[in-house]
């Protein structure tokens, strides 16, 4: 932190002797945490988050292979079971909950549940003695610190690097400011069990075994090759993510074409038959009552020539609408993972969200056919015109 506005720096010696840098309480005269100076969180900027069943904040989000997010509570409670409730896209796992979970979005709630508690009207509280108002933050503890209780974790820390800000600056900050600052701060940790606490951070990626490694490993075990740096590979990740949601938003305009044309023809088959029913209607009411089972059977007749092809195009209609759905699902989590996703997101979902992609990309737009004139009215005109 930086010496000025209460925080004085001084140097305390280790175990070995040296000297590490160590941040002391504020000063009495400190000055205590003022309102922010920008407006709330506006929620609308983060309807996104949501869980797009219910509308609901949770902490159980799963990611659909359309691309959908929802809770837990919405897919335990679908009807039917192994179909996305919104485009109604199959879910392949047999009990309909999807493995994958939105890492991202969960990840953003938490961060967002921390700038409310630093913009709160009270302020946050000590993390620690849960008693003192909290002065600063450690972005790698993700914890609130009092004076005292700050003092304590830069000694036990001393040889460590933790950013840690002011609760005063965060304050003054928007939302996206922080999003953006803490994910700046995050790293990958290499998972390797010969080192369990994850104190090494990875900063190399296998291209053979695809998976994020540090120095050590990647030093140690010779089976690991070719390499790449940690970074370029997130960005070609992200680049990768990208480019394909450019190709969907340029596909996007064919199914949305056909889309308007089978409504289209939705609407001319509605109008045919209309115009058919009035048709007899008006044939009809100049005989005798004792013909009228002659009308209904005429009646019946058209409704079951039109009632194959409204149940072909409804089937149609629904497909293409589910797949303009999970399109724009696509675009917008592609969006929100270069807006805000960590490395540690990128490389956990990545690999998922692109295999939804490439199965948007096979997909054609299904050839309109011409139903505007039916071609099965001949025998209906035929029994009217001897009636």
């Amino acid at each position: 932190l930086p010496s000025h506005g209460g925080l004085s720096s001084t140097s305390h010696l280790d175990g070995d002797g040296a000297t590490a840098p160590m941040e002391t309480r504020p000063q009495p005269d400190a000055p205590v945490c003022s309102p922010p100076s920008h407006p709330p969180v506006v929620q609308d900027d983060f309807q996104f988050l949501l869980c797009e069943g219910c509308r609901q904040e949770s902490p159980n989000l799963k990611l659909l292979t359309c691309l959908h997010t929802l809770c837990l509570g919405c897919l335990s409670e679908n009807k039917p079971v192994g179909q996305c409730p919104v485009c109604c896209t199959a879910i392949p796992q047999a009990n309909g909950i999807p493995d994958m979970d939105n890492l991202l979005f969960t990840n953003l709630q938490a961060r967002l549940r921390v700038y409310k508690q630093i913009t709160s009207h009270s302020g946050p509280t000590c993390s620690r003695c849960r008693g003192e108002a909290a002065l600063v933050w450690c972005c790698e503890c993700e914890e609130f610190f009092c004076a005292k209780c700050f003092e304590d974790h830069q000694w036990w820390h001393k040889k460590k690097t933790h950013k840690v800000r002011k609760v005063e600056e965060l304050r003054a900050e928007s939302a996206h400011q922080f999003l953006e600052d803490t994910r700046k701060s995050c790293n990958l940790f290499c998972t390797s069990s010969s080192h369990p606490d994850q104190s090494r951070v990875c900063s190399i990626y296998c291209q053979r075994c695809e998976k994020a490694l540090c120095c050590s490993c990647a030093l140690l075990d010779n089976h690991h090759a070719p390499f790449r740096d940690i970074r370029s590979e997130t960005q070609r990740r992200q680049e990768e993510l990208s480019s394909m949601e450019r190709e969907l938003r340029r596909r996007r305009s064919g199914f949305e074409a056909t889309y308007a044309s089978l409504q289209g023809e939705a609407a001319r088959l509605e109008e045919a038959q209309r115009e058919m029913r009035e048709l007899i209607r008006q044939h009809v009411e100049q005989l005798v009552r004792l013909i009228r089972q002659e009308e209904e059977e005429l009646v019946g007749l058209v409704e079951a020539r039109q009632e194959q092809g409204r149940r072909e195009l409804a089937r149609e209609l629904r497909h293409v609408e589910g797949v303009l759905w999970r399109m724009e699902a696509g675009e917008r989590l592609v969006e929100k993972m270069n807006l805000y996703a960590t490395e540690q997101e990128v490389m956990d979902m990545q690999p998922f969200i692109k295999g939804s992609l490439q199965e948007l990309q096979r997909l054609q737009p299904p050839a309109a056919m011409d139903r505007g004139q039916p071609r099965d009215l001949s025998e209906c005109r035929a029994k009217l015109q001897a009636l």
